[in-house]
């Protein structure tokens, strides 16, 4: 009796083995193909929001050579630009002009209900153009300006359309 006691409890004592191996190495294999499946859906998830982020960046001067190499005039003598300095110079010094005390010239608006329109956000689009959003607080539009680089790396603009959405 007591010798076919311990084999009945040898005999559970292998099949519980036998199961627990079975259901471990099946939760190892669903979470590996879980995890596959997770990492899979990310990546596509990560090219999609890439290719957004490059189309949307494509009228860009970061990534436009034919404007970039506009800067580039030491062909024919003259001083090379370099787009990535020209950037932050260009935004800072259209921000610049927040501070006048009748709002930025930039906007192609004058003041309403006494509050002044200051520009918020700027994009420089190529080599020649800007787009550019601005507000007073409760009036929000766009403006395109043309800006030029002179010479002595002087930065003037001009207003080429503005637009003012309705309240």
């Amino acid at each position: 009796m007591k010798k076919s006691l311990m084999l009945y409890l040898f005999i559970l004592a292998i099949l519980m083995n036998v199961f627990t191996y079975m259901f471990y190495s099946r939760e190892v294999k669903f979470g590996q193909e879980r995890y596959a499946k997770t990492t899979k859906k990310l990546r596509d998830s990560i090219n999609l929001v890439t290719t957004k982020l490059t189309e949307a960046n494509y009228f860009s001067l970061e990534n436009n050579e034919n404007a970039q190499n506009y800067f580039d005039n030491s062909a024919s003598g003259g001083k090379v630009i370099l787009y990535e300095k020209l950037i932050p110079v260009v935004t800072e010094k259209l921000l610049d002009y927040n501070s006048n005390p009748s709002g930025n010239p930039y906007t192609g608006q004058d003041k309403i209900e006494g509050k002044k329109f200051i520009i918020n956000k700027v994009k420089i689009l190529n080599h020649r153009w800007i787009v550019a959003d601005y507000s007073n607080g409760e009036y929000w539009g766009e403006v395109l300006l043309k800006y030029f680089v002179a010479d002595d790396e002087s930065i003037s603009f001009e207003v080429n359309q503005s637009l003012l959405y309705q309240k």
